[in-house]
């Protein structure tokens, strides 16, 4: 029996190449008759710096911060969305349908990929590759390495432009 694909998690980190694997989650919902979960992880400071940072701020001011990177997150993806919709998606103006929620939740990336993927019931997870440099991912890590080693999904990896960056950059991308 051929896998049935009816939920996409998209994961954006808002790079500038974020859109290049729009394309593809687009593209993969339109041709398997899918909804996608667009998401975002604002990531969490280390154990050691969320506590010097804030010891100096009060509860009410994290979380005015969180709020306004949220809503940062937010207008970003919901401004970045309308300009592929217009650029590459004139002909065929449902397809802005396929995207069922947009979610910017805070946490380790990794982690909150894979809590978001099984909250939505998501058949896939669709995600970009920057192709750092191996020292990059001996002593950092990669999300995308993380994720593909702890989930039980299948997992579409797209690599990113070699060329620099993708062609809508300057007008999807302005400002971040």
């Amino acid at each position: 029996m051929m896998p049935v694909i009816k939920k996409i998690l998209y994961t954006t980190d808002l790079s500038p190449n974020a859109t290049f694997v729009l394309r593809y989650a687009i593209n993969s919902a339109i041709q398997h008759n899918a909804s996608i979960v667009i998401l975002h992880v604002l990531e969490e400071l280390p154990a050691a710096a969320r506590s010097w940072v804030f010891s100096y701020m009060s509860d009410e001011d994290q979380k005015k911060i969180f709020q306004e990177a949220h809503a940062h997150a937010m207008e970003q993806i919901n401004d970045r969305l309308k300009m592929f919709y217009q650029k590459e998606l004139s002909e065929n103006p449902t397809a802005s349908e396929r995207i069922e929620k947009i979610e910017v939740h805070e946490g380790y990336p990794a982690d909150r990929i894979l809590k978001t993927a099984d909250e939505f019931d998501c058949d896939v997870i669709l995600m970009g590759s920057h192709g750092k440099s191996a020292i990059y991912r001996t002593f950092l890590g990669s999300v995308t390495k993380q994720v593909l080693r702890r989930t039980r999904k299948p997992v579409f990896i797209i690599p990113l432009p070699r060329a620099g960056v993708d062609r809508y950059r300057s007008s999807l991308h302005a400002g971040a």
